[in-house]
């Protein structure tokens, strides 16, 4: 176990799980790449009493030619070959039956999705064993896993039918903190600066998969062409494989992920139907909720707007940096990423997606704030008319009758607030206070890589927050 890196808490869950005197049926999920299968493993050291995992694109016969091998090497049994799932399961239930350990068996079906295939009858199947035989049986720990978080949520943590209700325990694994994904590169012996790993970190989004694939004798940019912009680079038509093997009908999810793309701040539901020229109705309804669950969207409710005026925000920074520098580009050579640092594209890049590094890191605001332990509630505030108006990137409304006023700013070195600068936030602030109407205390927070330069314009911010702080362990 001295292999993972963070996931101390999913740990001890997964202990705590094995240790239970009752049956526990375990959903792990997650999006792909992000270590679901690893930390499983890991964790208990391969004691497994069973272990399959679904193959992709695969047939029912062929998935079950890979229990009747698994089921074999298990138990040591010659089970025959067969036909259908319920005759493989109980062959499980024979196998577990005659096992004669007193410690916990614990059963783990990898990809259960890719095992569901059409028609297969396999969830049915699945169903009836954990019904009847494993969740009578105090000694059963199964793991269910999957990357299609939909399906799983769907079929498994939500189902309607056989499984309703029936899992007791859930895991939803993260991406990696700034903090994990720092201990992850130095314990492959990987060299890189604060700052380097920021901007990694708005590459990758602290996906594993994604930060194995970096090389310790070349930096990052020339890691970051190899990796994308070569013509067999491993991540280069990654967004592709990620979103179809996700999801069986992937092109709408992609249309609604292009069409959050092009806009940083969001889009409400309205404009998601006419950009995207997708149908309103409960599909597109299910859809948002399959990419929000999933960890690609998220709906950000303005302070004090309407349910209707809430917008819905791509956060997924493979995807971001995906669109923005490789969709659609035609003769992208080696070195690209050499040589576009300092254009328009790479700068704005740089600004919204720092905005959604801050946003993806809260907790460890709070702690710089000295508010980990106050009930607060975070959005963006806008407001616009015909003379103009405000922006908030980042709205921190707490319990205790404080509002943070978050003005997010990348930069490489200590931000300096200019004159105009300084107009501006108290014109925010102004603005924000006639029109919200609060009654609450103002604290405008400047988040900045490196803080705000010492001078005379520094009267409105109350706090600031640098990228160490961002890199808090929680």
């Amino acid at each position: 176990m001295n292999k993972i890196i963070g996931r101390k808490k999913e740990i001890g869950l997964l202990e705590e799980y094995e240790r239970s005197n009752k049956a526990e049926f375990v959903v792990v999920c997650g999006r792909r790449r992000v270590g679901k299968t690893f930390l499983i493993r890991e964790c208990y050291a391969n004691r497994f009493a069973f272990y399959l995992s679904g193959a992709e694109n695969t047939n029912k016969k062929a998935q079950l030619r890979n229990f009747n091998a698994a089921i074999n090497t298990y138990s040591g049994y010659p089970y025959p070959a067969v036909t259908n799932w319920q005759d493989a399961f109980l062959q499980l239930q024979h196998y577990i039956s005659n096992s004669q350990t007193k410690k916990k068996l614990i059963l783990f079906f990898d990809e259960l999705p890719w095992l569901d295939n059409n028609k297969s009858g396999f969830l049915s199947a699945f169903e009836y064993f954990w019904n009847t035989f494993a969740s009578a049986r105090n000694n059963i720990l199964l793991i269910a896993c999957g990357s299609a978080t939909s399906w799983i949520m769907n079929k498994i943590i939500n189902s309607r039918g056989g499984l309703h209700n029936r899992v007791t325990q859930q895991i939803f694994l993260e991406p990696f903190t700034l903090a994990e994904t720092e201990q992850f590169l130095k314990s492959r012996k990987i060299a890189m600066k604060r700052l380097q790993i920021v901007e990694c970190y708005m590459i990758m989004g602290g996906i594993p998969f994604y930060l194995e694939q970096i090389r310790k004798e070349v930096g990052l940019a020339q890691n970051i062409d190899n990796l994308f912009f070569t013509k067999n680079g491993i991540l280069r038509n990654e967004f592709s494989r990620l979103f179809s093997s996700l999801f069986k009908r992937s092109e709408n999810h992609i249309k609604i992920i292009k069409v959050l793309g092009e806009k940083s701040k969001g889009l409400t539901r309205e404009e998601i139907i006419k950009t995207a020229q997708i149908a309103d109705g409960g599909r597109l309804t299910k859809m948002l909720e399959e990419l929000e669950m999933c960890g690609f969207i998220r709906i950000d409710d303005s302070f004090n707007k309407k349910k209707k005026n809430r917008l819905y925000q791509l956060i997924d920074f493979f995807s971001m940096f995906y669109l923005n520098f490789i969709d659609g580009k035609k003769n992208l050579t080696d070195g690209y990423w050499l040589h576009i640092g300092g254009s328009s594209t790479y700068k704005s890049w740089l600004g919204f997606s720092f905005e959604k590094l801050c946003a993806s890191h809260l907790p460890q605001m709070r702690k710089k704030l000295g508010i980990f332990g106050v009930l607060s509630f975070t959005s963006a505030w806008r407001y616009f008319n015909k003379n103009g108006g405000a922006q908030i990137d980042l709205v921190i409304d707490r319990k205790d009758n404080v509002i943070n006023l978050c003005e997010i700013k990348f930069s490489t070195k200590p931000y300096q607030i200019t004159k105009s600068d300084d107009a501006d936030f108290q014109n925010k602030i102004a603005l924000f206070q006639e029109y919200t109407s609060t009654n609450k205390t103002i604290h405008f927070t400047l988040v900045s890589p490196f803080g705000a330069k010492r001078n005379e314009y520094l009267n409105e911010i109350q706090s600031e927050i640098t990228m160490d702080d961002l890199f808090a362990d929680i």
